[in-house]
């Protein structure tokens, strides 16, 4: 699976538990916030290998600066993982964890931390464990891939959710019955996700502020130096004009029209059509600002799917061609050749066989 940002090589840290026994630290004078006394709330993070340290470490933090500005212990935490003892992150630091899978509370928040290769971490074992304790009412979510673990457990069916942008078109073909979003974090009822890197701050400073009050949040949100508190009516990526670094509305709308028609491509001319322009106006508009015609960027945008479907999927090479608009499987390998120097039964073949659950 892609990476949400944290992936490095080197050697691996071992890094004690963070169990969140701790009481609010009061070595430094803090101004605390006023909130009415609650019970302790208790998260329970479920680490993967290979875990986004980035999504995992802003949702810790969060609740430990909710203490320490409280000046209560509001929120304690454990970490859990399938086999107990240490997990590593795509980082490569090891993390203790204080045990295995058990059985929870009601009250119990459980966070499931993904991140790379999480098709491959998704075991039976796992799967059992979170479907039983839902059956609970408990509520359950997933940090950066940690969704599409929740998914495969049916937890999200009929249910709004997010992941990591580069694992959206895999998880919208495995997973129809989910109405995926491009939000930052969603909260649906009791299933919450994230998309990865610090969206977990959005999700966790939500949280805060519906437990204790927006006073709280801001006052962690400050903490974090965190300036923009983002909703779930944001969208994970940057806007066509940041991303491609060209202000121009209409090359801007003829791009968001590609990527909302891969599976069905549509012609240069329509496109030129539909935002007013000739044909010909529209080559030029690519090759001035993008130094490629329209029909080249249209593949390249195809292929990025396909190659994504190829990698995080089971799905056959045959389906993934038909739903990145090839209706010919010679014609999508001489395609993806091209691009990527290798053939996609070769890429499919370089990612191994997975255990399907």
């Amino acid at each position: 699976m892609p990476t949400c940002g944290d992936e490095s090589d080197g050697p691996p840290s071992h890094i004690p538990p963070a169990t969140g026994s701790e009481m609010p630290d009061s070595s430094h004078s803090v101004q605390t916030v006023s909130v009415a006394p609650a019970r302790t709330r208790r998260f329970i993070f479920v680490l993967l290998n290979n875990f986004s340290l980035l999504s995992f470490s802003s949702a810790l933090e969060c609740l430990r600066i909710a203490n320490r500005m409280s000046g209560q212990k509001l929120y304690s935490w454990e970490l859990r993982s399938e086999e107990g003892g240490l997990v590593q992150c795509s980082a490569k630091a090891a993390f203790a964890t204080d045990g295995e899978l058990e059985d929870l509370s009601r009250d119990d928040i459980v966070l499931v931390c993904g991140g790379l290769d999480v098709q491959a971490e998704t075991t039976r074992r796992l799967l059992n464990w979170l479907r039983r304790e839902a059956r609970k009412g408990i509520a359950m979510g997933g940090l950066c891939t940690g969704a599409y673990v929740l998914a495969k457990a049916g937890l999200l069916d009929g249910k709004r959710a997010t992941i990591h942008w580069e694992n959206h078109d895999s998880f919208a073909e495995e997973f129809e019955e989910v109405g995926l979003t491009k939000s930052v974090f969603v909260a649906d009822g009791n299933r919450l996700t994230t998309a990865g890197g610090t969206s977990s701050i959005d999700l966790l400073l939500k949280l805060v502020a519906d437990h204790h009050g927006e006073d709280l949040a801001n006052a962690v949100a400050d903490q974090l130096i965190y300036s923009s508190i983002r909703t779930d009516q944001d969208t994970q990526r940057l806007s066509i004009p940041t991303r491609i670094g060209v202000r121009h509305p209409k090359l801007s709308q003829v791009i968001q029209m590609m990527e909302a028609n891969i599976e069905e491509p549509i012609s240069p001319a329509i496109l030129a059509r539909d935002v007013g322009m000739s044909t010909r106006q529209l080559e030029r508009l690519f090759r001035r600002y993008l130094n490629r015609s329209p029909k080249r960027y249209y593949m390249e945008l195809r292929l990025q799917k396909a190659r994504n479907l190829l990698m995080q999927t089971d799905m056959s090479v045959i389906n993934v061609a038909l739903s990145c608009g090839f209706a010919s499987p010679s014609h999508f390998s001489k395609c993806y050749r091209a691009q990527y120097q290798t053939t996609p039964y070769r890429e499919r073949g370089s990612q191994g066989t997975r255990e399907v659950l």
